[in-house]
């Protein structure tokens, strides 16, 4: 959250960052993945419960959304930005972000994988019944940022597992972990720019686009954990923060002919508020576990 602080109040900074964002992202996932059996992800998803997560993720989502931005009589151009964010998959830090919280890194991976390969098609009937004429997506760049991403990473991984005897292999996963969960705040720094660019051109656009932004992060979280509801808590809690993440700049990458200023805006505006969440998250965790405490110690001392 402070990253995306910084990067808007330093939008140089967010700019020379900015195409850095690939190489970090790549041993983000490498690091990641370095603590998963590749055998074990692969399992996971083929599962039935990973993809119909990421049925709800990207076209579930999107339905709600368009039913409300119906009722709200919302432009065509913002229409297409909100619906392109709720087809996007979840972003490839989400299981860096999971680790933090000590949930399952192995489930919020093929969340995420899951997500990632449903959303160009959610993303192209999404564009086909809002545009005017033929959509050609930009498969070459999906193809290719997939292949680098995440069949790289897991491609290496398995290899490491195979020549590289285990307890070696986790003594050397355990030491670069933490460092690991650094690399996350490059992305709020790095993309974070436009909406700063937006607010020195109208101060009311900037916040209107924040306030929308922290809207859509709400409405996200807020859906995901109803619906998974009788989940256990670090299970809902999971799937909450795995839809509210979004990898926005890979489906801006495949789509950009198609997406406008209104995405390239919104795609800044939710930074904030999608890095905060896990600070909100941890906060409340904290104030619920030192009122349990205090709980307990009152009824020790009754």
């Amino acid at each position: 959250m402070l990253a995306g602080v910084i990067g808007f109040s330093f939008p140089n900074i967010s700019r020379v960052v900015f195409p850095a964002l690939p190489y970090i992202l790549f041993f983000l996932m490498l690091f990641t993945l370095l603590g998963i059996k590749q055998e074990l992800l692969i399992r996971k998803l083929l599962s039935k419960s990973v993809w119909s997560y990421a049925l709800y993720h990207s076209l579930g989502l999107t339905l709600l959304a368009a039913i409300l931005l119906y009722l709200f009589n919302i432009s065509t151009p913002l229409f297409i930005a909100i619906t392109a964010v709720t087809a996007t998959g979840t972003l490839f830090a989400t299981p860096a972000i999971a680790k933090t919280f000590g949930f399952d890194v192995l489930h919020a991976m093929a969340l995420t994988i899951a997500s990632t390969l449903m959303m160009p098609i959610v993303l192209f009937f999404n564009l086909t019944f809002l545009q005017n004429g033929i959509v050609d997506l930009d498969f070459g760049q999906y193809t290719q940022r997939l292949t680098i991403f995440i069949i790289g990473p897991m491609v290496i991984s398995a290899f490491c597992y195979k020549m590289i005897d285990s307890k070696l292999l986790h003594k050397i996963h355990y030491k670069i972990s933490r460092p690991t969960v650094l690399l996350i705040f490059a992305f709020p720094l790095g993309l974070v720019a436009p909406l700063r660019e937006m607010f020195e051109r109208s101060l009311h656009e900037g916040i209107s686009y924040l306030l929308l932004g922290c809207l859509l992060c709400g409405l996200f979280f807020g859906m995901t954990f109803l619906t998974y509801y009788k989940k256990s808590q670090q299970a809902k809690t999971l799937y909450a923060i795995t839809a509210t993440n979004r990898n926005v700049l890979l489906t801006y990458t495949i789509a950009s002919s198609y997406l406008g200023f209104e995405y390239l805006a919104l795609m800044a505006a939710i930074q904030i508020p999608t890095y905060a969440l896990p600070v909100i998250l941890k906060s409340i965790a904290k104030t619920k576990f030192v009122k349990q405490n205090s709980f307990a110690d009152k009824n020790k001392a009754d």
